[in-house]
């Protein structure tokens, strides 16, 4: 068997070559394969080896190094900045053991944009849209002091700013673009939210962005009487903390909270995961009033009323990961239709029912749910001693999707 060598795996700049010392030049000089990207490729145009361009897909290039390592040929991976850091290193780890790399990383394109910008970063977020759903890293961006945000030919900085003013991030936040780091083309852009959304610029970049009020979780639990509201028409604090305890919501995620009511179960879902979305759909207009009166108590950016009717109010609602129905208007059945229908995969519905023939009706439509009765009883002193007054029971009936869909 030939003798095995450590596949060289070198991280570039926009320098290019320039920026690697002489030696490590010469070791890639003298590499028997070379692989990696056309724009890294052309740093080399005196190699002369056999070259592979990785192009959509890594996995041509993952087979021939493997046999190029079994067979004892010298093969160098040419990468950007760090390439364990959103890069080819994780790809490569899946086909090679790590004594089977050598990997000789480059500053990553966050650290130079920072360094450019003479920011400290020792508390950013780092992250890449090149080639992700910008959904996973929306709500990072929303909970960070600051973030760096790998882009790429399809979520440009553009894109991925209109997406945060979607999701609430403030238009006049600040931004910096820096393009082309470590390279004679070097440009740093520092601008709003709102002129990045309107701009294009240089492919190769990362999208620097400052968050003055980043989003922080609140713990539920606030007291009934801390809400707006008339004939006590609110999912009591106990049932409430129960009932959000089944939806589960996680961050990213969508919740509609049907029959909303006065808002409570919406406010204190959207409190608790801030970047979550809570769709809150009431039909009627005194209880609209209610919720924009409780979400100037508790501000709640990430939660949108909807005034109207269920299920033709929730139309052009995006699909939930959970829905809460605490009052379905006698349309029981055509709600639990639409969460059926609308839910994703492995979402959560739940029913706050106090009526036993809306119970019947519900578990005829879910005969999977889960159904649990909770008796709350008070304590409330009475002279010098304690009584216990009780609440109307609820029936809180939870159902899952448990099967897949596109």
């Amino acid at each position: 068997m030939s003798r095995r060598t450590p596949i060289l795996v070198v991280g570039l700049t926009a320098a290019g070559s320039d920026g690697l010392s002489s030696a490590l030049i010469e070791r890639v000089l003298r590499a028997d394969l070379l692989v990696g990207g056309r724009r890294h490729l052309a740093a080399f145009p005196d190699f002369a080896g056999e070259r592979l361009t990785i192009e959509a897909s890594v996995e041509p290039a993952l087979t021939r190094l493997h046999a190029a390592w079994q067979n004892g040929e010298v093969a160098v991976v040419l990468a950007s900045g760090d390439p364990l850091w959103y890069g080819i290193g994780s790809s490569l780890r899946r086909v090679f053991p790590p004594d089977a790399l050598e990997i000789v990383p480059a500053p990553t394109s966050a650290q130079l944009a920072f360094a450019a910008l003479a920011e400290p970063w020792h508390d950013a977020v780092l992250l890449s849209a090149h080639g992700r759903p910008l959904a996973a890293i929306i709500p990072a961006v929303l909970t960070a002091s600051k973030a760096a945000i790998l882009t790429d030919h399809h979520q440009t900085p553009a894109v991925v700013a209109q997406a945060l003013i979607a999701a609430g991030l403030a238009p006049e936040s600040r931004c910096a673009v820096c393009e082309q780091l470590g390279g004679t083309k070097q440009r740093i852009v520092q601008a709003t939210l709102t002129d990045i959304a309107e701009a294009t610029f240089d492919p190769l970049n990362v999208l620097i962005v400052w968050n003055d009020h980043p989003r922080r979780p609140f713990p539920p639990g606030l007291t009934d009487e801390a809400f707006s509201t008339e004939a006590g028409q609110l999912t009591k604090r106990e049932v409430r903390l129960l009932s959000l305890a089944e939806l589960a919501l996680q961050p990213g995620e969508v919740m509609w909270d049907i029959g909303a009511g006065s808002g409570a179960v919406a406010i204190e879902a959207a409190r608790a995961c801030p970047t979550a979305q809570v769709y809150a759909v009431e039909r009627r207009a005194t209880f609209i009033g209610h919720i924009q009166t409780n979400l100037v108590r508790f501000p709640a950016p990430n939660l949108h009323i909807t005034h109207g009717e269920a299920p033709a109010a929730c139309h052009d609602l995006p699909d939930p990961h959970a829905i809460f129905v605490g009052g379905s208007g006698g349309r029981l059945a055509e709600i639990v239709a639409l969460a059926r229908h609308r839910l994703r995969p492995g979402g959560r519905l739940v029913l706050n029912l106090i009526m036993t023939g809306h119970l019947a009706e519900a578990v005829q439509l879910l005969p999977t749910a889960r159904v649990t009765q909770i008796q709350v009883n008070r304590g409330t002193p009475i002279q010098s001693d304690l009584r216990f007054a009780a609440l109307n029971p609820v029936y809180i009936v939870v159902w899952r999707n448990e099967e897949h869909h596109d």
